[in-house]
């Protein structure tokens, strides 16, 4: 390695990322558009995989969740309800993604107080952008004590 390169290395933001659905595929497909190093400065991420709404709770409840990526078409708990419930019960909560299949569904991703938006299906070439900005902005904002 170069010593830009672990320049950069050293300076990248290494994070956790929760990924929920109830559909195996599609965490699958978020988890491959993003890949372990979504650009220069942040990752790599370890990647935590839930299937249910419990399973994502206890999850953010526990801590070291810095980003939770949620499917707004999970059955039998969608991620749009999930979201809104995490911001309402946890103080210092993740930066929160939603995953929708309408783009008119966005503006219930707002209601959800989610900081950002993925359609589905996931697009390779923005998934990573999108996933990178949320980590940056979650690194920068004040620690919220419980």
């Amino acid at each position: 390695m170069s010593p830009a390169s672990d320049a950069t290395q050293a300076d990248s933001i290494p994070a956790t990322v929760l990924v929920y659905s109830h559909r195996p595929e599609v965490r699958d497909a978020v988890r491959t558009a993003v890949g372990r190093r979504p650009a220069a400065d942040v990752g790599p991420l370890t990647w935590l995989e839930c299937a249910t709404g419990d399973e994502v709770v206890a999850a953010v409840d526990s801590g070291g969740v810095d980003l939770c990526i949620l499917d707004g078409e999970a059955q039998p708990t969608g991620g749009l309800a999930l979201a809104r419930q995490l911001e309402q019960e946890v103080p210092d909560r993740p930066a929160v993604c939603l995953l929708i299949a309408r783009q008119p569904d966005r503006w219930l991703a707002h209601w959800s107080r989610a900081e950002g938006t993925l359609p589905l299906p996931i697009d390779p070439l923005t998934a990573p952008g999108m996933v990178a900005d949320l980590l940056r902005a979650h690194a920068r904002r004040p620690v919220v004590r419980r």
